[in-house]
C-alpha cells in the first residue's frame, strides 16, 4: 500500500513540476483584487518536506526508467496492473479515478517501479558463499494443515478430537479462525512464507507425514492489544532438506535477490552511484539538499578542497619519485 501512494505521489509531482517549468509567470488563480501565478504557487509549496522527498523520489525514478525501463517488459507491468486490481476489486478504478489516472498513466507508473527494480538488480551479484548463507536458514515448501483459533478451550477440545481421530480437515472448516479454513486448513509453505508464524513452521518441519503437533501458542497482535493464537500443525507432505543446497540453488538465489533488494544499505549505494552517474544538477538553489542524502551539490568550498587534495597529492608523488632517485 505504502508503494502505490507513494507511485501515485511520484506522478502528481512530476506534473506539478512540469507545469511550474513550462508555464512561467501564467496566472493559476484569479480573484478581485489580486491573483496567485504557477511561479508564487510553485515557490510556496517546493519548501514543503513532502514536496521535497516526493521530489527526490521522482528523480531517482526517472533516472531508474531512463536508464532500465527498457528491460521491463510488458507482461511484467500487466502482471503487476493485474495484481493491483485484484486486490482493490470493484473499487480499483474509482482509486484510480480520485489519484486523477488512467489505466495507461499507472502503467507508467508501474514501469517506473520495475525500472527501479531492476536499477538494484544490476548492481547486485550473488556468489555461492551468499547463497550458503540462505541455505542455513532454508526450509523447502511443505504440505500442511493448519488449525488455529484465540480460544484455548477451541484448542484444546480440536486436539483431543484430532488425537481421536476425527478428520483435521473437517474440524479445520468448522472450527479454526485461520485463513485457510475454507480449503480444509491445507496450506503449502516454505521457510520464506510470511502467513506462516515462525512457530509454527519450525514445529511443523518436525513432523512426518500424517502426525500433528500439540497446541503451538503464538503471540500475535489486532492492532489494538496483544493476543494469543492456538495453532495446531499436521503434516501432509515433508520434504527433508538434506545437506546439498545445489539441488535448491533456483530456490535461494531467489531468496538472496528479494533480501538484498530489500537491504537499505544496498539501495542507498545503488541510488547514490545511479544518480552520480546521471550527473544530476538542480537549478532552484532552494531544492539543491534534496538530494543531499545520495550525493554531494558541488559547491566553492568542495571545488577548493579537491584542488588541495589533488596538489596535496601531486606532491606526495613528485617525493616519491625524488626519493626512488
Amino acid at each position: 500500500m505504502k508503494k502505490k501512494k507513494l507511485a501515485l505521489a511520484i506522478v502528481g509531482l512530476a506534473s506539478m513540476v512540469t507545469l511550474a517549468a513550462c508555464s512561467g509567470g501564467k496566472d493559476l488563480v484569479t480573484m478581485k483584487g489580486g491573483k496567485i501565478t504557477v511561479d508564487e504557487f510553485f515557490d510556496e509549496i517546493k519548501t514543503s518536506q513532502e514536496v521535497q522527498t516526493q521530489l527526490q523520489y521522482a528523480i531517482i525514478f526517472k533516472v531508474a526508467d531512463q536508464n532500465f525501463g527498457d528491460k521491463v517488459t510488458k507482461e511484467q507491468i500487466q502482471a503487476k496492473y493485474d495484481e493491483q486490481a485484484e486486490q482493490f476489486g470493484d473499487t480499483f478504478k474509482d482509486q484510480l479515478k480520485a489519484a486523477n489516472l488512467t489505466e495507461a498513466t499507472y502503467k507508467e507508473t508501474i514501469k517506473k517501479g520495475l525500472s527501479f527494480e531492476e536499477m538494484k538488480k544490476s548492481h547486485i551479484k550473488i556468489e555461492d558463499a551468499d547463497l550458503k548463507e540462505t541455505w542455513k536458514t532454508y526450509h523447502p515448501a511443505v504440505d500442511a494443515q493448519i488449525f488455529a483459533t484465540d480460544d484455548e478451550k477451541v484448542a484444546k477440545d480440536a486436539l483431543a478430537a484430532i488425537k481421536k481421530g476425527d478428520d483435521f480437515g473437517k474440524l479445520a472448516k468448522e472450527k479454526s479462525s485461520d485463513a485457510t479454513a475454507a480449503k480444509d486448513g491445507k496450506v503449502t509453505f516454505d521457510s520464506t512464507d510470511a502467513t506462516v508464524p515462525p512457530e509454527v513452521k519450525e514445529a511443523a518441519y518436525k513432523l512426518k507425514d500424517g502426525t500433528n503437533s500439540e497446541i503451538i501458542e503464538v503471540a500475535s497482535s489486532n492492532g489494538m492489544e496483544e493476543i494469543k493464537v492456538y495453532y495446531i500443525v499436521k503434516m501432509v507432505k515433508n520434504q527433508e532438506k538434506g545437506n546439498d543446497w545445489k539441488p535448491f540453488k533456483k530456490e535461494l538465489t531467489d531468496i538472496t535477490m528479494e533480501a538484498k533488494l530489500a537491504d537499505q544499505t544496498i539501495q542507498q549505494e545503488v541510488i547514490s552511484k545511479e544518480l552520480k552517474k546521471a550527473n544530476i544538477k538542480i537549478q532552484d538553489d532552494s531544492l539543491k539538499s534534496v538530494l543531499a542524502g545520495y550525493i554531494e551539490e558541488e559547491t566553492k568550498d568542495s571545488k577548493k578542497d579537491e584542488t588541495k587534495d589533488s596538489k596535496k597529492d601531486d606532491s606526495k608523488k613528485e617525493e616519491t619519485k625524488e626519493s626512488t632517485k
